[in-house]
């Protein structure tokens, strides 16, 4: 699936040349306008990525009405300024589309980054067709994505200008994270999530709406959600996790995953922190997650391990999962849940 559209500005977005149109801009081009309403609304975040000043992208988000989750503007290779913009959304390269007018910039991404569809203005108003860019759930959050990537945005800038620690600009922004069981109304997102999410999911596969459903009420089974907002916005639903609670020994998590939107910002933190106490509060003596491990989930994996979980490779799960696992009846202490989250008590 296709997550972000990045697009160029003159004779692509615009009608014309930015730079060359005198006192009055070119307007919209009406079709690329049309494409950008409808990818929007189904969850696919944009882009701009163009050879022109800055005030060329303030332009062109202020007459598309457009929340764009990343700019980059300049005279620098386009392929250089599209990996600048994979590495502020945290998105990988072949998840992304880019649309210019220019045969030679569409040749020089094409072979500078292989992973990513290069489109012309033409494609582009046949690609909202495409399986690639046809999610088969849109949720409220996937319709909020360029807003909420905006809001990520502002949020990376005041970072950077902050001066104390993660922890101390955490509680600057008034985060606030929301551990709860799942409802039948979550199942949507739970799937868009399990199908979306790759640096944060530890079975490496997606999980259909009736089996999340299913799961529900299930005697051996907790099925968890997690939100998360602070004074930026609310992001709503941005993980969740599947635990197996049949075994008086042991909790295993079926499922773990997070937005990328939540890395950094301790919500994984929290959530391996509330699992580690709830399961000892339970009566397990462990908890293990088996892994798949991929070439993307290693944020889940150097969280894990923060968390107090080793890694045992000479234990597998029938998938070929690395079990990650914690003895919760030994030091050192548990991880403690910040006082800025809230979760259940334990097993209900």
């Amino acid at each position: 699936m296709i997550k972000c559209v990045i697009w160029d500005i003159d004779n692509t977005l615009l009608a014309g040349v930015y730079l060359e149109s005198g006192q009055q801009p070119p307007p919209p081009d009406p079709a690329m306008l049309g494409v950008l309403r409808e990818l929007g609304g189904r969850g696919i975040i944009h882009a701009l990525a163009s050879r022109n000043p800055p005030e060329a992208a303030e332009y062109v988000a202020r007459v598309t009405g457009i929340s764009f989750a990343a700019a980059e503007c300049g005279w620098d290779p386009k392929s250089e300024a599209i990996g600048r913009i994979t590495g502020q959304l945290g998105l990988a390269a072949d998840a992304m589309a880019f649309v210019d007018d220019d045969l030679l910039e569409r040749a020089e991404v094409s072979f500078a980054l292989p992973e990513v569809l290069v489109l012309s203005p033409e494609d582009a108003c046949d690609a909202a067709g495409w399986p690639e860019f046809s999610p088969a759930v849109v949720t409220a959050e996937a319709r909020r994505r360029g807003e909420m990537y905006a809001q990520r945005r502002r949020r990376q800038e005041e970072a950077r200008a902050f001066g104390g620690s993660r922890d101390e600009f955490l509680r600057y922004c008034g985060t606030r994270v929301v551990i709860a069981r799942a409802a039948a109304a979550d199942v949507p997102r739970l799937h868009e999530l399990s199908e979306r999410t790759h640096q944060f999911n530890s079975a490496g596969a997606g999980l259909g709406q009736d089996r999340l459903a299913g799961l529900l009420d299930s005697a051996a089974h907790q099925v968890m959600i997690v939100a998360l907002s602070d004074r930026f916005g609310d992001d709503g639903l941005v993980g969740g996790c599947i635990i197996e609670t049949g075994s008086a020994a042991a909790w295993s998590v079926a499922l773990l995953m997070m937005s990328c939107r939540a890395i950094g910002r301790g919500v994984v933190d929290a959530l391996l922190a509330w699992l580690c106490q709830a399961a000892a509060r339970a009566g397990a003596r462990t908890v293990q997650v088996p892994c798949l491990v991929t070439a993307r989930n290693v944020p889940l994996r150097i969280a894990l391990a923060s968390a107090g979980l080793r890694a045992d490779t000479g234990a597998r799960a029938p998938d070929a999962a690395v079990i990650f696992a914690r003895q919760l009846t030994a030091p050192p202490p548990l991880p403690a849940l910040p006082d800025w989250a809230s979760a259940p008590e334990g097993h209900e």
